[in-house]
């Protein structure tokens, strides 16, 4: 059971961590200091998905599943819920790419706005 709620857990906060890569930088538009958070992220979730690798914390989940005496992925409320969206049916190489360019130009056009306000109200982080 312990294992169940851990996997639960990690997919939980795997889910929380895509949606800090992808709009994080509309955070750091309100609190700058986060941007030392949220560069780092963005670019590791952009590195993951140019090269197609595996996330850790995707081989956590499933060790922690494989622990838990599953052998894949139920349908339980958190996997009918998140699971579709961090890994997605049809998930290519191309999709995979129009994924990480997504994300480069929301982070792009909200860091670039915050410059862009700073330069003007003369302000720095």
């Amino acid at each position: 059971m312990i294992y169940r709620i851990s996997a639960d857990a990690v997919l939980l906060l795997h889910l929380l961590f895509v949606v800090f890569v992808v709009a994080g930088a509309l955070l750091v538009i309100r609190t700058p200091v986060l941007a030392w958070l949220h560069v780092p992220a963005a670019c590791w979730g952009l590195f993951v998905e140019l090269t197609g690798r595996i996330c850790p914390l995707t081989t956590l989940e499933n060790h922690l599943l494989v622990k838990a005496g599953i052998g894949g992925y139920p349908e339980s409320f958190v996997e009918h819920y998140l699971v579709p969206i961090i890994y997605p049916s049809g998930l290519t190489r191309g999709v995979q790419i129009t994924m990480a360019a997504i994300v480069a130009l929301i982070n792009g056009a909200a860091y670039g706005w915050m410059i862009y306000k700073w330069r003007r109200d003369g302000s720095a982080a």
